[in-house]
């Protein structure tokens, strides 16, 4: 699968090549007469204007990098790029879907404006979607508490001093039905970002729909139900990685057949690349996790074309502006040869990477913190020429606390500015063509098809996952990283360099105080109190049987929340039937 593509490291324009001029020439759309005298004028222009210059100012640095290292050169040209136009680009919303999954991208349609948001009660975060809606945002995402994240009810011990606090608390389908409360379920596609326990959340939005009457096939939004990332980087699982594999396909067979509108697993990079991958790492690893996700379902013996159209996917958008890019570009490429090749995937829906994305929360620093909003145009920048489906951008004040309506309307009002005054959004793929985004396009995917190969010659990622390949490598570039902003190899503004003394936060804060926990503690004991017993232990049983057995788990969950069922009693479940799991040690 992986083809030799041209290292921008060393200039083509050197004159350097491993093919011959006719094939190179037949990519290039040059005649071996053109790319000669392409060559002589590179080599000329090295010899002579740019020799007299570097004579005069020598170069601010013996090298330039990208933020994850890859060598960036002086100048490009045809010869770095390296790109065939009808193999590796084509036209937007067609194969390979190089230049957009639409053939009119944003032309017709912005991207959706989908704000994460969630802290401390139901109440209190239904108050700040309809904010944000009524500020012009158009989808929501729901940011859940570290206890509900790890399938744990406000009134475990475990959640103590942590209910609400970096999330919204929800336990149980009355909490659901608050959280939505105003909010047209048939007219609003909402994500969810939950892992361990997607199935569960879920379970409690579509018992929500029916209870309201809305059919299931016209609810549309998506849970992120990426287990496999949390193994590599967020660490928030519920069971050991196989059954968590068999949870994530019982999703995606049961939205297949009854939540058609519903996007099954939304495969993460993000989180990947916060614990501090490279971007061809975050890249390799996102799409192996994906292609774990297609396995796994053809394996449980469905039609490829039947759930492949409602895998979604999320990337992180860092610093380093043009790799960034190059790497949106790379995932779509890369996605829509897998489908075709390796799974033979016919619907074109089947063969296009959608994705999300949101600004680099790591970025943010706690210094300078009005930075942050420069740091964040740019990101958000990146991601619209990189072609996201959606996008998130992150708030001035996010290193100190969960955003203030002030801090988040600002993010909101970045992508608002980039959407109607930048004019970005005017023409598709408007960097195509550009001879360095070309060129690190290519060397990203090289990469990151290198890791692909490793890791399929392990078994697959669950199995790399297992022996902590991944683990391994993130926390390698991690450190490399650190080391060398410690250095001061890598700046970071107002950290490592244009520091100014500390005169403390001047900044307003979002505070979620212990009201919130009192509040979900006496809603949960009310619910405890009104529910049947017999209904519950009913639908625990029946879960507890398809837990052991091989019945698809979402109906039986969806009337475990249907009767009100905690979080957490069906989480113990899981975890009773299916076991747990430890980080590997690592020395």
């Amino acid at each position: 699968m992986t083809e030799e593509r041209h290292d921008p490291r060393h200039s083509g324009s050197n004159g350097d090549s491993s093919n011959g001029d006719s094939n190179e020439g037949e990519h290039l759309g040059l005649d071996g007469a053109a790319l000669a005298e392409l060559r002589a004028e590179v080599q000329r222009w090295r010899g002579s204007t740019l020799a007299r210059s570097l004579a005069k100012v020598p170069e601010r640095a013996a090298e330039f990098t990208t933020w994850s290292g890859h060598v960036v050169p002086d100048v490009c040209t045809p010869l770095d790029a390296r790109t065939c136009h009808s193999r590796d680009l084509g036209m937007p919303g067609e194969y390979p879907f190089t230049r957009g999954v639409q053939p009119t991208m944003y032309r017709s349609r912005q991207w959706t404006m989908r704000m994460f948001a969630g802290f401390g009660t139901p109440e209190q975060t239904n108050q700040r979607f309809k904010y944000l809606v009524a500020q012009g945002q158009t989808g929501l995402s729901t940011a859940f508490d570290f206890p509900t994240l790890m399938g744990y009810d406000s009134d475990s011990p475990r959640a103590l001093g942590e209910v609400g606090m970096c999330g919204v608390a929800v336990d149980t389908l009355r909490d659901m039905e608050v959280l939505f409360d105003g909010i047209p379920l048939d007219r609003v596609t909402t994500s969810m970002t939950i892992n361990g326990p997607a199935i569960v959340l879920l379970g409690f939005y579509i018992a929500l729909a029916d209870k309201r009457g809305i059919s299931r096939s016209v609810i549309g939004g998506t849970v992120q139900n990426d287990c496999l990332k949390e193994f590599i980087a967020q660490h928030a699982w519920l069971v050991p990685p196989r059954p968590a594999m068999r949870i994530v396909g019982d999703v995606m067979e049961f939205c297949s057949r009854e939540v058609p509108r519903w996007n099954t697993v939304s495969i993460s990079g993000y989180h990947i690349r916060e614990a501090g991958s490279t971007a061809a790492q975050e890249l390799a690893f996102t799409l192996a996790d994906g292609i774990a996700y297609v396995q796994h379902g053809v394996e449980r013996g469905l039609d490829v074309d039947d759930f492949a159209p409602r895998l979604s996917f999320f990337f992180d958008v860092h610093n380093d502006f043009f790799e960034e890019i190059a790497k949106f570009r790379a995932a779509r490429r890369m996605w829509a040869r897998f489908m075709k090749e390796r799974f033979g995937a016919k619907k074109d829906e089947s063969l296009k990477l959608r994705t999300h994305a949101q600004t680099a929360g790591v970025s943010l620093t706690a210094q300078q913190p009005y930075n942050n909003v420069a740091r964040v145009a740019l990101q958000a920048m990146a991601a619209v020429l990189g072609g996201t489906q959606s996008l998130h951008t992150n708030s001035l004040d996010e290193t100190y606390a969960l955003p203030t309506e002030e801090a988040v309307t600002i993010a909101l009002r970045t992508q608002q500015i980039i959407a109607h005054e930048s004019g970005v959004a005017n023409t598709i793929d408007p960097l195509g063509g550009s001879y360095y985004v070309e060129a690190l396009t290519n060397q990203i995917e090289a990469e990151a098809l290198d890791y692909i190969r490793r890791i399929d010659e392990m078994g697959g990622m669950v199995v790399a996952v297992e022996k902590g390949y991944p683990q391994r490598e993130v926390a390698s570039s991690a450190y490399k990283f650190q080391r060398a902003l410690d250095d001061g190899e890598r700046i970071m503004v107002g950290v490592n360099r244009f520091v100014q003394a500390e005169t403390g936060s001047a900044i307003p804060l979002l505070r979620v105080d212990e009201s919130a926990q009192r509040q979900q503690h006496a809603r949960l004991a009310e619910v405890k109190a009104q529910r049947s017993a017999g209904e519950v232990t009913s639908a625990l049983a029946a879960v507890r049987k398809a837990a052991g057995g091989s019945d698809n788990l979402m109906p039986h969950i969806i009337r475990a929340a249907s009767v009100y069922c905690t979080e957490q009693e069906v989480c113990d479940v899981l975890r009773e039937v299916m076991g747990t799991h430890s980080d590997r040690a690592e020395f």
